[in-house]
């Protein structure tokens, strides 16, 4: 009896060494980690994430207008309408962070873009605003009517602007590391010290520099070398297309 006793508890203590045996020898087989590295398990190689499109981003794209980073992702969009850093003081452009155009305008404005590369490498054009819905200038027309700066916002009972087409602009240029170049005023300054046609005469007031008449004057170089031209009372503001002919074109943006 006793040596059937002291046999079971032989037996009950070898069998945990036996199983931790067989689990060491099953971690044998996986590839040791270095001192200090955790052992990292294989995963899938799986694409990054496509990042969702906002609403208005998705209408655009219905409308067959583009985001004109796809075609040059070194142009630099800062929608001004998307934060309340405007003339307006508020957030106009809820839920849109990209500059959509037409493509014929698009196309327009990568030629612009490596126009001026070609003088400043290290320059590129930065983007304030593209197309613009017509829901969207009417509330920019409501902050102006009945005041003397409705002269710079055109009136959507009279048709808007190209900017409602997708055929129109509003931009200007930045440095190597991203900063806009001085231009005399701010975009989106509703006077007459962003007067295209004053420049000369500003000049001579001390209203801009030098400096700035002579970057104005790239920025206009290069958008005209790809078609666009200069709206008189906006050194920021471009036309690619006439009133008329954006209308043939094209339908007005909702």
């Amino acid at each position: 009896m006793k040596k059937w006793l002291c046999f079971y508890l032989c037996w009950l203590l070898l069998v945990p060494f036996s199983c931790r045996g067989q689990g060491s020898e099953e971690k044998s087989a996986l590839p040791a980690a270095a001192p200090g590295q955790t052992l990292a398990t294989a995963e899938p190689d799986l694409p990054p994430p496509t990042p969702r499109k906002s609403r208005t981003a998705l209408y655009l794209d219905s409308l067959g207008l583009v985001d004109v980073r796809d075609l040059d992702p070194t142009l630099i969009v800062r929608l001004m309408y998307a934060t309340a850093d405007n003339f307006t003081g508020e957030v106009l452009y809820e839920d849109l962070q990209e500059a959509y155009l037409q493509p014929e305008a698009a196309e327009a404005l990568v030629r612009a873009q490596q126009a001026l590369h070609r003088i400043h490498p290290s320059y590129n054009l930065i983007v304030y605003d593209a197309v613009r819905p017509m829901s969207v200038q009417q509330k920019m027309w409501n902050v102006v009517k009945g005041t003397s700066k409705n002269i710079y916002v055109s009136n959507p009972a009279r048709g808007g602007g190209l900017h409602n087409y997708g055929v129109a602009v509003d931009i200007s240029i930045a440095d190597s590391l991203g900063h806009p170049l001085p231009m005399g005023t701010e975009v989106d300054h509703l006077g007459r010290e962003a007067h295209v046609n004053l420049e000369d005469q500003l000049l001579r007031e001390g209203a801009i520099t030098r400096e700035e008449q002579n970057n104005r004057k790239l920025l206009r170089q290069v958008m005209h070398e790809a078609g666009y031209r200069v709206l008189p009372t906006e050194w920021w503001h471009f036309d690619l297309y006439t009133r008329a002919q954006a209308k043939e074109k094209y339908s007005m943006i909702e």
